[in-house]
């Protein structure tokens, strides 16, 4: 077997799952120019959802799962309706400062409810990996795989062809355009939020079924930022690229220059990745690029 192959395949599958989080960023990001980074905390909190729903209500995890999608939806409706909209008309930093916050009160809560002990999903799905004959993926990240294209699939119908999308993007293209055609922007702007959560809380279930999960899961959604900027901000298919290219660039500095280094270099590459894409390309291979005249 290829051990290059062996490499690329599981960075693909592990870049989907980074795809779908950062979903959760373009959605919002999108539709309110505001770059949500309590993403990775509404991943923990809906991972220990959907965790209780199975072990504690004893439900089987089709119902568990489908708990925790209204959860984050209604979670999404609320944090707008309470919080960001209060904020409409303040400078976008003061929102981002904002998100920051709500990120430790989400964490400080699942803290308090759950503990910060590690725990782990019961046996979900069949254990056998898939053998291509030339690289073998593991169950969960081939599940996680799996659920990752499929959330991927709907959002995309539903930006692209559902009249909720279509709001949606003529909101994202001028806010007193689509107020002009009767869109309700306010009601665009709750959307997207529970849009984005939902995609962070499926992420968060994928993540939770392949290494278990803690209060400090979340911490993964800073890793994802290095992929919706290589993407672009506002580009759905740039981020779904953007989560592959990311997977397979740290699964190949994990088993290349790790060895040479001493390890760490897989935990830290996409932040020089980062780093590098804002030097050079700073609004990623498929963002808008803004110009103003001064």
């Amino acid at each position: 077997m290829d051990i290059l192959l062996q490499v690329i395949i599981t960075g693909l599958a592990t870049g989907g799952v980074y795809g779908l989080i950062a979903l959760g960023f373009v959605l919002i990001y999108k539709a309110t120019s505001i770059l949500n980074l309590a993403t990775g905390a509404f991943m923990s909190l809906g991972a220990f959802v959907c965790l209780t729903v199975l072990t504690g209500a004893g439900a089987p995890f089709s119902l568990a799962f489908l708990s925790t999608l209204a959860f984050a939806f209604l979670l999404g409706l609320v944090i707008e309706r309470v919080i960001l909209r209060q904020l409409i008309g303040e400078p976008i930093i003061s929102v981002i400062m904002v998100t920051i916050g709500l990120a430790f009160i989400l964490q400080g809560l699942t803290h308090i409810i759950w503990s910060p002990d590690y725990r782990s999903f019961p046996e979900i799905f069949p254990p056998d990996p898939l053998d291509l004959g030339f690289a073998v993926v593991p169950s969960g990240l081939l599940w996680g795989f799996i659920f990752a294209v499929i959330g991927t699939i709907i959002f995309i119908l539903i930006f692209k062809f559902s009249r909720t999308g279509i709001a949606m993007r003529a909101t994202a293209s001028d806010q007193q355009a689509a107020l002009s055609m009767g869109i309700s922007v306010r009601w665009i702007f709750a959307l997207s939020w529970s849009f984005g959560a939902i995609a962070a809380v499926i992420g968060g279930i994928v993540i939770g079924n392949i290494s278990g999960i803690s209060i400090y899961m979340g911490d993964i959604g800073l890793k994802v930022l290095s992929v919706i900027i290589l993407g672009g901000l506002d580009s759905i298919g740039g981020a779904i690229l953007g989560g592959f290219i990311i997977g397979i660039l740290e699964n190949l500095a994990g088993i290349y220059l790790d060895p040479i280094f001493g390890g760490g270099v897989k935990d830290v590459a996409p932040f020089f990745i980062l780093v590098m894409i804002i030097m050079i390309r700073p609004y990623g291979l498929f963002g808008k690029e803004i110009i103003e005249r001064v």
